[in-house]
Formats: structure tokens, C-alpha cells, sequence
């Protein structure tokens, strides 16, 4: 039997093909921010806002020595995050998100490298992330000496990230009613965690209210208000970054 090589060639370039397609379509229906989130775009006397290469939210009244680096979750408009950033920076430190391909981190998991190069004045850094944000922040602070903080917003780091024996000052802020990174799956991380690891778990809190970009499929639906939720996100994310400024 003889076998048309060209005709299989052809046929695995076109399903190659197609795939690609449906996944640049899948990953490009990202999350759009609320009209809250853009409004927190704008610069204001106290918070000078720059979206030049990331999302960058500077303090005007003074230097800031601490940073905080941000991931966002997967398939969600960087600028959804904006209004938790500016409330960070309005507290004294550096606050920036790193837009990503396609919205997944996935694609440029080490882009912080950039970040802490481009801000030699910053003397501590965080990073952090939103769900898959989250995991990819967590692999890059396993495996880079300038971080000195790891702040995870409805995420975990993937087993054999190498953070529970790091020195790393660790914060996992959680949703009750999380649909997605459910309660058991946030316990379940412990194991995978520093023992002196910051444990905040906001009651009533869901998934898609750690961003401003509306709800989200398979979550349940909150128990507390949206600006609720931002409150407690930044409070227990500024514990973080005053415990590594020391």
C-alpha cells in the first residue's frame, strides 16, 4: 500500500492550522474591564498613571522604595485590575501590572525580569498574581533572588515551585464562595506554602471580584459588594509589602 506522504503532511498542517485559530479566537474573547476599572486609568493628583509597556501606578508625593508586580489572571484585560493597584500606590508603593499575550501569563511567565531592570530605585519587590497569574508569579519568585514577597489573589503555586523552603514573605488571599480556586483547593496549597504564610480568606468573597471586569463562568456569585472585596484584597496585599520595606 503506498503512502501519500504530501496528502498526510497537508492534512496535519490544516488541522495545525485550525487549531491555532480556535485558540487565538478562545484567547482573544478575554474579560473587558468595567467602567470602574477604566476610570482608575486615569492619573490623579496623588498617582501618576503611565500604560507606555505595563500599567504603572507611581506615588507623586514621594519615592517609593517598595514595588508590587502584578499578574493578571487568565484571559482577563490587564487594566481590571487597575482600581486594586491604584488603592495599593495610594499607600506609597510602586504598583504594576504586566500586560501578557493573549491575557495569559502562561506566555510570558518571567516578565518581571523587565519590571525590576527598568526601576533600579525599588530596594524590595512583591510579585503577585490573580488565579493563573497567580501560579506564574509564584514560578518566578521560586526562581529569582530580587523577590522578596509572593502575594496570591484566588491562587496556589504549581507543586514543585520550590516556595515552602524559600525565605520568601508569603500572603494567600481567598474567596469563601470562590467557585473556581475553591476553599478546598486553598487549603489543599498548604502544603505547598510557607508555615509562616499571611491566611486571609474574605468572607463572601468569589472569584471574579479580585478584578473589575464583571462576573465569570463557573463562580458563584458574591456575598459582599465589589468594593468591599477591594478593600480587604488591599489591606491584606499592603501587609505584605510593609513586612519586606522593613
Amino acid at each position: 500500500m503506498k503512502i501519500n506522504v504530501r496528502k498526510i503532511l497537508l492534512i496535519l498542517l490544516s488541522v495545525l492550522v485550525t487549531f491555532g485559530a480556535l485558540f487565538y479566537f478562545w484567547a482573544s474573547n478575554s474579560s473587558k474591564p468595567m467602567p470602574e476599572a477604566l476610570e482608575a486609568m486615569v492619573s490623579v493628583d496623588n498617582i501618576r498613571v503611565t500604560t507606555d509597556r505595563w500599567y504603572v501606578f507611581e506615588p507623586t508625593s514621594t519615592a517609593p522604595t517598595t514595588g508590587f508586580i502584578f499578574y493578571p489572571g487568565g484571559k482577563v484585560d490587564p487594566a481590571a485590575y487597575a482600581p486594586m493597584m491604584k488603592k495599593i500606590a495610594e499607600e506609597g508603593y510602586l504598583a504594576v501590572i504586566v500586560p501578557m499575550p493573549l491575557n495569559l501569563a502562561v506566555f510570558n511567565g518571567m516578565a518581571a525580569e523587565d519590571v525590576i531592570d527598568n526601576y533600579p530605585a525599588i530596594q524590595h519587590w512583591a510579585i503577585g498574581g490573580h488565579s493563573l497569574g497567580g501560579v506564574m508569579a509564584s514560578s518566578f519568585a521560586a526562581s529569582n533572588e530580587t523577590i522578596d514577597g509572593l502575594v496570591l489573589w484566588a491562587s496556589y503555586p504549581a507543586s514543585g515551585d520550590g516556595i515552602i523552603n524559600s525565605d520568601l514573605v508569603v500572603a494567600s488571599i481567598s474567596g469563601s464562595v470562590d467557585g473556581l480556586s475553591t476553599p478546598e483547593k486553598i487549603t489543599n496549597s498548604k502544603s505547598m506554602l510557607p508555615a509562616n504564610t499571611y491566611w486571609t480568606e474574605i468572607q463572601g468573597g468569589n472569584h471574579a471580584q479580585f478584578g473589575f471586569y464583571g462576573e465569570q463562568s463557573g463562580d458563584n456569585a458574591a456575598l459582599i459588594s465589589r468594593e468591599q472585596q477591594l478593600s480587604q484584597i488591599v489591606e491584606a496585599t499592603v501587609v505584605i509589602l510593609k513586612n519586606i520595606s522593613r
